[in-house]
C-alpha cells in the first residue's frame, strides 16, 4: 500500500532547494522540478513497488541529489526499481531490501535506450537479499550504461539465481570510463552454471571496444556464483587494490585486450575452489598481486594462461599474446601457475611473447608450474621459486632460492561499503 503525504518545498538560497517526498507522486513531481544544486529527499520507511525514474541535468559543481532522509532507513522493497538518466545526478543512502527476483534489471544507469547516465553517481546504497530465487529466471541488480559514472561505498549481498550482479554495458552510446570503488560484494551462492558472475564489464559482442573502467579498492567475500567472479569482456580496464576473500572463482580476462591487474589480494584460506587470475587475449599486464592459500585447479589456478582458438569467434578464446606477468607473490597455492589450459577442442594456440618476470613463489608442498602446452613462447626472468617441484625444465630465469615476499595488507570490511551497514545479514 502507498501512503499519501504532503509535498513540502523548502527553499535554501545558498544550497538549492530541498524537496521532501514520501510517495511516488510527490517524488515524480520533485524530480521534474529539480534544478542543479537541489536535493530530493525521500523520507524514512518502507516503499514497496515504487518505480523511481530519476532524470535531470545537474552540473559538476552543483549536482542534483536524490537521497534518503536517513541513510539505510529509506527501504525500497518488492518490485521497486531505479532508473537514472541524465548528467551529474547523485543517488545516496537507499536500501534495496529483498528485491523481487522476477525483476530483470533492478537499477539501471539509463532512463531508456535514448537517455543514458553520464557523470552520475550511486553511493552509500545497499542491495541485499536473503531470498532463494528461481534459477531459471535471469535478473541483474545493477546495469551501468553511458559514461564516466561512479558506484562507490555500496553493499551488494546475497544475490541468488541466474544473472550477473553488476554489469557494465558498452556500445549504442555507452562508452564506459566508469569507476567502481570501495564497495562490498558479499556472499553469493554457487549457481552451478554460467551466468553467476559478480561483475562483468562488456560482453562478447562488444569485447573489442575500449571500456577503460577502473575497479579498485573493493572487497569480494565468498562470491561463489561461478568460476568467473569478475568477467572482463572489453579493453583497457584496470583492476587494482581489490581483495578477494574465500572466493570460489577468479578474476578472468575473458575477452578484450590491454587490461591491467595490479596489487590485488587473493586470500583462499584453503576454502574449496578458490582461484586467482585467468588470462586470455593480448597485451595484458598482471603485476604485483598477492595470492595465498588458493586451492583451485585448472581455470581456478592462481595464475592461468589459456590456449587460443585459430580465427576465434567473438565468444571463443583469443590467443594469449604479449602478456607480462610481473612481481606477483604466490604463497602456498596448490596450483600456482598453469600454462596452456584448453577449454575448447579447437584451441591449439599456446601463449606467445609472454614474460614471467620477478615473480616470487613459496609453495614447498606443491609444484609451481604446470605446462599443458609448448612453452616456447614464454620467457622467464628474475623469478624466485621454492617448491616441491618447479614443474618445468629451464636453465635461466628461475632461481630456486628463498623468495622475497612481503604480503599486501587486505582491505578490511570497515573500509568499504555503506557507512550505515556494518554487518552482513545472514544469507539463506
Amino acid at each position: 500500500m502507498r501512503y499519501l503525504f504532503t509535498f513540502l518545498l523548502i527553499v535554501t538560497p545558498t544550497l538549492g532547494k530541498d524537496f521532501s517526498c514520501n510517495d511516488e507522486k510527490s517524488l515524480s513531481l520533485a524530480i521534474s522540478s529539480a534544478l542543479p544544486g537541489d536535493n530530493i529527499i525521500v523520507e524514512e520507511g518502507e516503499h514497496p513497488n515504487i518505480d523511481i525514474v530519476f532524470v535531470g541535468k545537474g552540473t559538476k559543481s552543483s549536482p542534483i541529489t536524490l537521497r534518503a532522509r536517513t541513510p539505510g532507513k529509506t527501504i525500497l522493497s518488492g518490485r521497486s526499481t531505479l532508473r537514472i538518466g541524465g548528467s551529474y545526478l547523485v543517488v545516496d543512502g537507499f536500501y534495496f531490501r529483498d528485491p523481487d527476483n522476477s525483476i530483470s534489471d533492478l537499477i539501471q544507469f539509463r532512463k531508456d535506450s535514448k537517455q543514458l547516465a553520464d557523470n552520475c553517481r550511486m553511493t552509500n546504497c545497499a542491495v541485499e537479499s536473503s531470498q532463494v530465487a528461481d534459477k531459471s529466471k535471469e535478473s541483474r541488480w545493477v546495469g551501468v550504461y553511458g559514461s564516466q559514472n561512479r558506484i562507490d561505498h555500496c553493499n551488494f549481498v546475497g544475490k541468488f539465481g541466474k544473472g550477473t550482479t553488476f554489469v557494465v554495458w558498452l556500445g549504442n552510446g555507452s562508452e564506459g570510463k566508469h569507476t567502481i570503488d570501495h564497495n562490498y560484494f558479499g556472499p553469493r551462492e554457487a549457481l552451478g552454471s554460467n551466468g553467476g558472475e559478480t561483475i562483468r564489464i562488456g560482453d562478447s559482442k562488444t569485447s573489442l571496444l575500449d571500456a577503460n573502467c577502473i575497479v579498485e579498492k573493493n572487497l569480494f567475500e565468498k562470491c561463489n556464483g561461478e568460476s568467473e567472479c569478475i568477467s572482463n569482456k572489453s579493453c583497457g580496464n584496470i583492476y587494482r587494490d581489490n581483495t578477494f576473500s574465500e572466493v570460489s572463482g577468479t578474476l578472468t580476462l575473458r575477452h578484450g585486450n590491454r587490461c591491467l591487474v595490479e596489487k590485488n589480494v587473493f586470500l583462499g584460506k584453503d576454502a574449496k575452489g578458490t582461484g586467482g587470475i585467468r588470462v586470455i587475449g593480448e597485451d595484458h599486464v598482471v603485476r604485483g598481486n598477492y595470492l595465498e592459500r588458493l586451492t583451485g585447479e585448472d581455470a581456478r589456478s592462481a595464475i592461468c594462461l589459456m590456449m587460443g582458438i585459430p580465427n576465434s569467434p567473438a565468444n571463443g578464446y583469443f590467443q594469449v599474446q604479449r602478456a607480462l606477468i610481473e612481481d606477483n607473490m604466490i604463497v602456498n597455492c596448490k596450483h600456482a601457475i598453469l600454462i596452456g589450459l584448453s577449454d575448447a577442442k579447437d584451441a591449439s594456440l599456446e601463449p606467445v611473447e609472454t614474460m614471467f618476470k620477478g615473480n616470487q613463489a613459496s609453495c614447498p608442498k606443491y609444484t609451481i608450474v604446470e605446462a599443458r602446452s609448448k612453452t616456447d613462447g614464454v620467457s622467464w626472468k628474475e623469478n624466485r621459486f621454492v617448491a616441491k617441484s618447479i614443474g618445468i625444465s629451464i636453465e635461466t630465469g628461475i632461481e630456486t632460492v628463498e623468495p622475497k615476499i612481503t604480503p599486501i595488507k587486505p582491505i578490511a570490511r570497515s573500509q568499504v561499503g555503506t557507512t550505515w551497514r556494518e554487518t552482513t545479514p545472514i544469507v539463506n
